[in-house]
């Protein structure tokens, strides 16, 4: 498989991190260690969650996904041949960067996911209450503590990502080593464009969220009627315009070329993006977990790429 570094850390993974936000929310434990196996046993390593998933849900405990990842690590005694990620400041909570902050939440996390460390963690959202240099040396006491091998960033915009950069050489402090922004087919301005040439540069891996665009990739929402298949029909309802008809056409077009479906098709594409070093995608089912990996590991000619590309321009 078509492994790659994450930045110029040790870690290296292969195209594909299963997201753990539907954990606690669409997905009950039995289920999520069905999916897990699945997804581990196709020969992926790479699990993303978050302190704050799925804390949406009425009534959940905080951080339901790292509990369910945890039973399941514990279950299997596998927690080295996985790499668990995991994101403080999920709720962009007033100095969620902060260092107290931040001590608090990895030993909760850690708690939770029934592990002494984690391979990846994430400053979830931005804290303007926060320095780069207060945050960043937080990190490097937990790296040096070994309950954390390396450090990323999401939401974080070019500006943020240059500062931090400069703290980290002025001050000696760990980098972020990878990136996480919204990007598919659709949403392509976060990182498209200034982002995607930084971390190219700079050598900054990138995992990148929202693959499927909340599941309008997918091909299953065509029309406001079908806004009800799922809880997550509410936030697709944006995607239905002219632009989204268009990506729709051209995945239908695409996948049908290469006996693949739209979904597929739409993380093949993401894969083949300069910068990207894997897409993020959750699932619900073993079957989907079997979609995702025959996404990942396809590969799409120039011209199917050129007329993705332009769909969603």
């Amino acid at each position: 498989m078509d492994r790659r570094p994450l930045g110029r850390s040790e870690l290296v993974i292969e195209p594909l991190v299963l997201g753990g936000n539907v954990f606690g929310w669409t997905v009950d434990e039995k289920q999520g260690f069905d999916i897990l196996d699945a997804y581990v046993d196709a020969g992926f390593t790479a699990i993303d969650t978050a302190e704050g998933y799925p804390n949406w849900v009425p009534g959940n405990p905080p951080g339901m996904s790292e509990t369910i990842i945890g039973k399941w690590l514990k279950a299997r005694g596998n927690r080295d041949n996985v790499h668990i990620i995991t994101k403080v400041n999920s709720g962009k909570v007033k100095n969620g960067l902060s260092a107290d902050n931040i001590k608090t939440s990895i030993e909760a996390s850690l708690k939770r996911l029934q592990t002494d460390y984690v391979d990846l963690y994430f400053s979830h959202w931005p804290d303007p209450d926060a320095s780069h240099e207060e945050t960043l040396g937080a990190y490097d006491v937990l790296i040096r503590a070994g309950k954390v091998r390396v450090v990323g960033a999401s939401n974080y915009t070019p500006q943020m990502i240059r500062d931090a950069e400069e703290i980290s050489v002025i001050k000696s402090l760990p980098r972020y080593e990878v990136l996480q922004p919204k990007y598919n087919l659709y949403d392509r301005a976060d990182f498209e464009g200034e982002l995607q040439k930084l971390a190219i540069e700079q050598e900054i891996g990138t995992i990148v969220y929202y693959s499927l665009a909340a599941g309008f990739l997918t091909g299953k929402y065509r029309s406001k009627a079908d806004l009800g298949k799922s809880q997550r029909g509410g936030g697709i309802e944006k995607y239905l315009d002219k632009k989204g008809e268009a990506i729709l056409a051209a995945l239908d077009s695409v996948a049908k070329a290469n006996d693949a479906t739209p979904a597929e098709v739409s993380l093949a594409w993401l894969v083949a993006q300069p910068g990207v070093s894997a897409p993020i995608a959750s699932a619900t089912s073993v079957d989907q977990v079997k979609s995702l990996a025959k996404g990942v590991r396809l590969k799409l000619s120039d011209a199917d790429l050129k007329t993705l590309t332009a769909a969603g321009k």
